[in-house]
């Protein structure tokens, strides 16, 4: 249903694509996977339209419908939550009128010529089917149900959806996108969102959902649960696995081995033959024998070894001492509209202190470190700030860190600190934005790539409190590893 043939694709200098091919059936259950920065965001908006190939061609079946659900916050609209997820009325409502006017143009088939008949009825056929997926005059239940899988309470339906975080956003457009019975879901960091019981409920719907689905995903765990094949973006290809991840783990690693095995053996051949011509070049009595292994030499198909990608290591710098007590909230009163998140909070945080916060999505963490990091306004109380501390927030929306209109290097060179920019090149360099990366726009970079610019800046001016929310968001396994190891040696507070 979905063909990607020899697919090339650059962005200025940058290769994303090369030659690439993967086929995609109705009934394929993908999860795909790679670096950030590889293009998995890119196979998406190809297979969509939204980006154009340099070369090859991306197929797509006649009357094939998707849902896509971006990695990046979704803008809240004029809308209550259940309007949203009921948006799928609209469509019905248009292909309900769509099919109106096909039935008065078939009723006056016999001025048509058979060949705009066949399209009219071809394309009445489309609409029908279409209808028969989403018209579901139980609609209304179904999305509450759907809804509250995903964590919304009941008095949330006709809560406008600007009064949520973007992360309830993303919920509810999630939502809308299950409703809609679309013949594909494309899914770009789906579970980022939810919490353990939205994300549970969401795996099990996704068991029984009878379309095909590609999902970007860091998740080991989802993309076991739900993955029966794992197409992997390396070094511009696309290569199949069969199973979920930890087959792919298993088999992309035995892959692995029996080419280095073979390119061993290959290695050794070579070195045979071009030793016995080194060795007989001048032997007039064995030209023919050299001319031979010249030959042979020359027909070896060699076998290449694929490119160890670079992965990303650091540390953080050791932050200056601050006082024993390094911020403070009292009697702290915060509400959003009517919601009271918190009411009389005192809260302490001292020097050293490696301190997890947990609970439920909607609980109020992202607003309690708001309020310690000192960017969210609140009614009563007071926040106090201890000497010589210096704050880095790391909020889970990383564009909000980020100049979208500036280029890498110049977001990494308007920190305070003012770096001669070898060191900041140096800097970036070790977080994978190396030569040309350095010239892209900010606008343009990955989820996982805005994720890492991001630790750039915190990097470049050392915090001794250290704010993270949701930090291994978009990043990739390698990165989320990388970043545990440098979490583990900070001696700043966290």
């Amino acid at each position: 249903m979905i063909s990607i043939q020899t697919v090339s694709k650059n962005f200025g200098p940058c290769v994303v694509f090369k030659d690439a091919t993967l086929m995609i059936d109705k009934n394929d259950r993908i999860g795909l996977v790679g670096l950030n920065g590889a293009g998995k965001t890119t196979v998406l908006s190809l297979i969509l339209g939204r980006e154009t190939p340099d070369s090859g061609q991306v197929q797509v079946a006649k009357g094939v419908t998707f849902g896509y659900l971006p990695q990046e916050t979704i803008l809240a609209e004029q809308r209550t939550v259940l309007e949203e997820a009921l948006l799928v009325f609209a469509e019905r409502d248009q292909l309900i009128a769509r099919r109106e006017a096909l039935e008065d143009q078939l009723a006056q088939a016999g001025a048509l010529d058979e060949r705009v008949q066949r399209q009219l009825l071809r394309e009445y056929g489309e609409v029908q089917h279409r209808l028969e997926i989403i018209a579901d005059y139980d609609l209304e239940p179904r999305a509450k149900k759907v809804l509250a899988g995903l964590g919304f309470k009941e008095s949330d339906f006709d809560q406008p959806l600007t009064s949520f975080s973007g992360g309830w956003v993303m919920r509810a457009a999630l939502a809308r996108l299950l409703l809609s019975n679309p013949d594909f879901l494309l899914l770009d960091e789906p579970t980022n969102h939810l919490d353990l019981e939205a994300l549970l409920w969401f795996q099990e719907y996704l068991k029984s959902f009878p379309g095909g689905l590609v999902i970007v995903s860091h998740d080991r765990d989802f993309l076991n649960t739900i993955a029966t094949s794992i197409v992997e973006l390396r070094q511009g290809q696309l290569v199949r696995y069969a199973g979920n991840y930890e087959d792919y783990v298993r088999e992309r690693d035995a892959r692995l081995e029996r080419l280095m095995a073979a390119h061993k053996n290959q290695q050794r051949q070579i070195a045979q033959i071009e030793r016995f011509i080194e060795c007989y070049r001048a032997d007039k009595f064995r030209a023919r024998q050299v001319q031979s292994r010249i030959k042979m030499l020359e027909k070896i198909e060699r076998i290449e070894l694929p490119v160890q990608e670079k992965t990303v290591h650091f540390s953080f710098p050791q932050p200056e001492k601050s006082g024993k007590v390094v911020v403070e909230l009292v009697g702290v009163h915060k509400r959003y509209g009517s919601t009271r998140v918190y009411e009389d909070l005192n809260l302490w945080l001292e020097r050293g202190d490696k301190i997890a916060l947990v609970g439920p999505n909607g609980a109020g963490k992202s607003t309690l470190l708001k309020l310690l990091a000192g960017v969210l306004p609140f009614e009563r109380g007071e926040r106090r700030l201890g000497r010589g501390v210096r704050c880095a927030y790391y909020t889970q929306f990383r564009h909000e860190m980020l100049n979208l209109d500036r280029t890498v290097l110049e977001e990494a060179m308007s920190n305070e600190r003012h770096h001669p920019e070898q060191f900041i090149r140096t800097v970036l360099g070790a977080f994978l934005f190396r030569g040309d990366d350095v010239f892209k726009r900010v606008e343009v970079l990955s989820g996982g790539e805005k994720s890492r610019l991001a630790l750039v800046k915190i990097l470049l001016d050392p915090p001794n409190l250290l704010l993270m929310d949701e930090p291994t968001i978009h990043l990739d396994l390698d990165s989320v590893e990388a970043l545990i190891e440098a979490l583990k040696q900070y001696t700043g507070t966290l």
